[in-house]
């Protein structure tokens, strides 16, 4: 986050903040695509929800540090997508953006 100056038309300066995204956007990992593609449910839920939204899926399962929880937060999210969850519950967001 860095602090810009800004002018308008009329020359009156404004302080705004401004935003610099890291390139917080995540591709979908094989793994976990091959199983969002093998339940309608969750592919449905997927193709619908936003992709601020499908980046905190990704990262939520990508940021396991063991491959078992990895698996097993590939099953429970699909198992939340399936009840219409729309982001992972109960996590912080994603410590990338």
């Amino acid at each position: 986050m860095t602090l810009a100056v800004a002018s308008d038309f009329m020359h009156t300066w404004r302080w705004a903040w401004t935003f610099e995204p890291k390139s917080a956007m995540h591709k979908l990992p094989p793994d976990f695509r091959k199983a969002i593609d093998s339940d309608a449910a969750a592919k449905s839920l997927w193709a619908d929800i936003t992709p601020l939204a499908r980046n905190e899926w990704i990262c939520w399962v990508t940021s396991a540090k063991k491959e078992e929880t990895r698996k097993r937060r590939i099953e429970v999210g699909l198992d939340k997508m399936r009840g219409g969850m729309r982001r992972p519950c109960c996590w912080p967001g994603c410590p990338h953006r």
